[in-house]
């Protein structure tokens, strides 16, 4: 069975050619309606995950869990599932799998009951102890009973000898590492933390007088919650009646968020260092034009990820910009998924040239990314069948040379094209005329940073600079699923 369903994710990710954020976390304190206000933030961070999502609520006396395959307009769009879930707490979560199979008992949020009462945990990104540290548990006697790392936050603090709830989270916090954020539900509050370097993102939000923990602000958007601020690399928020609390346990570091965030994970409405995704996007495609080198007739976006940057560039250069592909919105994996000759019509099912668009027509094609080039190839191609004269690839972030650790669906190194190619050669594998990335440090002054001026703060750029700010104790990638199942399956048994 764990072997069927292991090639069927595969399966999955031959569709999903770009990097994928983990999960969405959503968290609301003292309010009514708190389950049916989670189900709306969640459908705002529908495209941080779809593979799953959860609610927990907690009514002051007993907590209601129910978690579903799929997305969340398709389960908690009912009024009596949602009367399933009384109470005014509530914490949510979208599910993208990184690490973990894909089985109903993986989807969160988890609970569990401690001494100190029951506790609610959603999790957005990736441990990189969680191998070591899941050993040691099923050492001492720990049950688990799903294959997510998650679980292993759970069952921390679960076994902590603390007293408090909070000072049992502390004491779980302190062991771990990687990049997070958590929203947690107890019997008395709602708790985010952010990792130490702030790699994985949450904010604050307050709706009247009740506050609100998000991945990102489009889901405070939504409910029509004010967006506070962000929390702050390796801070705990603890939210009771109505108050927040912030408490730093950890020894200040200078902040590094995710640069994916600004390139494509966060939706482009939402806010991301005061200014929106989509402006930060906007500058992007502006410092690529500033670094462009040919001439053309039009800009085509690859749509919906390059929309942004090739405004940006066109923008920039006075060029007409055009929607030379026009995407088809309601194509889901789910429907390319069980015929091999459906599956071979490949990137068609979601994408086609728009001819009267690009015939003889010389085109710089924009994208935020490219990580193993196969969709870049098959785009280029159907541009070329359709018309174009010359196909320029334009990408509005460096190369992706390295995998990541801390959430982020990446493929192995030796699957990423520009960690085994050099420009030349991948411009020939996915057909183009020419192919040029954004430079490292345009791609810092797009986002408002410098990386020659040590005073700004570095971004998480591991994926172009193999600059890993907390290094991976475990192996990771599908030899950690592996791991995972094999210490779930002997806990179990």
């Amino acid at each position: 069975m764990k072997k069927r369903i292991k090639i069927q994710k595969k399966k999955l990710r031959i569709f999903n050619p770009k990097l994928s954020e983990e999960c969405g976390v959503f968290g609301i304190s003292n309010i009514e309606d708190a389950s049916a206000l989670t189900a709306l933030g969640l459908h705002a961070l529908q495209h941080r995950g779809q593979e799953g999502c959860g609610i927990v609520t907690f009514d002051g006396k007993k907590y209601y869990s129910e978690k579903r395959f799929g997305l969340v307009g398709d389960n908690f769009n009912k009024e009596k599932v949602l009367n399933k879930l009384p109470g005014n707490y509530a914490i949510g979560h979208n599910r993208y799998s990184t690490t973990g199979e894909n089985t109903l008992r993986n989807i969160q949020p988890f609970f569990a009951d401690t001494n100190a009462g029951g506790i609610g945990v959603a999790h957005n990104g990736n441990l990189t102890n969680s191998i070591s540290l899941r050993k040691k548990l099923v050492e001492d006697g720990a049950i688990f009973y799903t294959t997510s790392d998650t679980e292993t936050i759970v069952q921390l603090i679960a076994k902590s000898k603390r007293v408090k709830t909070i000072d049992k989270i502390l004491d779980a916090i302190f062991q771990i590492q990687g990049g997070y954020s958590l929203v947690m539900l107890t019997q008395t509050s709602l708790v985010g933390v952010r990792d130490p370097f702030g790699i994985r993102p949450l904010v604050i939000g307050k709706i009247k007088d009740s506050y609100v923990l998000a991945s990102e602000t489009c889901a405070l958007d939504i409910i029509g919650a004010k967006f506070i601020r962000e929390v702050e690399n390796g801070e705990i928020v603890l939210i009771e009646n109505n108050q927040l609390k912030s408490i730093k346990p950890f020894p200040p570091k200078k902040v590094r968020p995710c640069v994916f965030e600004y390139i494509y994970f966060a939706r482009p409405d939402s806010i991301l260092d005061g200014k929106t995704a989509y402006e930060h996007r906007k500058n992007l495609g502006e410092e690529l034009a500033r670094e462009n080198d040919v001439d053309a007739d039009i800009v085509v976006p690859v749509p919906d990820s390059g929309n942004a940057a090739a405004l940006g560039f066109a923008q920039y250069l006075s060029m007409n910009f055009e929607l030379g592909l026009v995407r088809n919105h309601y194509v889901g994996r789910t429907f390319i998924e069980p015929s091999q000759k459906i599956r071979s019509l490949g990137v068609k099912l979601k994408l086609n040239a728009n001819q009267s668009a690009i015939e003889n027509k010389k085109i710089i094609l924009v994208d935020d990314s490219l990580v193993r080039g196969t969709t870049s190839y098959k785009i280029v191609k159907m541009l070329y069948d359709a018309g174009a004269k010359e196909v320029h690839v334009r990408i509005a972030c460096p190369e992706i040379k390295y995998p990541d650790f801390y959430g982020v669906d990446t493929p192995t190194k030796k699957e990423l094209l520009a960690a085994n190619k050099n420009n030349k050669e991948i411009c020939n594998y996915i057909g183009a005329k020419s192919l040029k990335f954004l430079s490292l440090n345009g791609m810092y002054r797009a986002i408002g940073f410098d990386k020659r001026n040590e005073s700004y703060p570095q971004l998480t750029d591991h994926y172009f600079t193999g600059d890993y700010p907390v290094k991976p104790i475990d192996e990771l990638g599908d030899n950690k699923i592996t791991q995972l199942s094999l210490l779930s399956t002997a806990s179990n048994n």
